[in-house]
């Protein structure tokens, strides 16, 4: 049922066209198909249900627990975006499978019709939220980003994927707490981030090439915030977070 879109330039071979179109269904059935059930269901009542969350917890003992009601709005836009995704013939949304654990801004291209995001193999049940983080950024090139980030439509540089990584993240978490999908490391951090209230440290300390003077604001104004952050990543994940660590 859904498919990854590839550019004019690197339409794929028959089998490797296959081969795609499985790996996107795998993603629909984990964050789409039961949603989509839930709408037919209840379409008497002008809103989709989801079940309701259930905690998702690490090794560490950390433990996120979402709220029913905003995962029921998250999961509205998930299927408007997966929709558009799938069924807008103005754009191409392409998957680059990878073996590495890549986050979604790692290798991602946007084009003026098209963007490319890198999908590793070690987490297909990812796919859909990497194509999401790709849809927001060409969206936002295509002229579109108050149609699809309505709660940033004017944000530009750090502010604009600060509000996009939000989305990644509630996303994933949408997926680990309601349909189950999989652990998978660099999705979890950024979600564990986030609810933690960390989201603006793991930004910084993930991409330390990045947002030089949006980093310089933030720091003046949350002096310790990093070494919070740091001791916090630590104690949830055992290991230093995206930016310090050796990959």
């Amino acid at each position: 049922m859904s498919r990854l879109k590839i550019s004019r330039g690197t339409t794929p071979s028959r089998p490797r066209a296959a081969r795609l179109s499985r790996r996107g269904s795998k993603t629909l059935v984990r964050l789409g198909v039961l949603a989509v059930v839930a709408v037919t269901g209840a379409c008497a009542a002008s809103a989709p249900d989801i079940p309701r969350p259930r905690p998702i917890i690490i090794h560490s003992g950390a433990r996120i627990r979402a709220d029913h009601d905003n995962m029921r709005e998250v999961n509205e836009w998930v299927l408007r975006e997966q929709l558009n995704i799938e069924q807008d013939p103005s754009f191409w949304v392409i998957g680059s499978n990878t073996v590495t654990e890549t986050f979604p801004w790692e290798g991602l291209v946007v084009s003026s019709d098209s963007v490319t995001v890198r999908i590793p193999l070690g987490g297909q049940d990812a796919s859909l939220v990497y194509q999401i983080y790709g849809h927001l950024h060409l969206m936002t090139t295509m002229g579109r980003q108050e149609e699809w980030l309505p709660e940033a439509p004017a944000a530009v540089g750090y502010e604009l994927e600060r509000a996009i990584l939000t989305r990644v993240a509630d996303a994933w978490i949408l997926g680990r707490t309601v349909f189950d999908t999989q652990s998978f490391a660099p999705l979890d951090e950024l979600a564990y981030a986030k609810d933690a209230g960390f989201l603006d440290a793991f930004i910084f300390t993930a991409r330390p090439g990045e947002f030089a003077a949006s980093r310089t604001t933030w720091a003046r104004a949350n002096p310790g915030e990093i070494d919070r952050y740091r001791d916090w990543f630590v104690d949830t994940f055992n290991r230093e977070p995206p930016g310090i660590r050796a990959n």
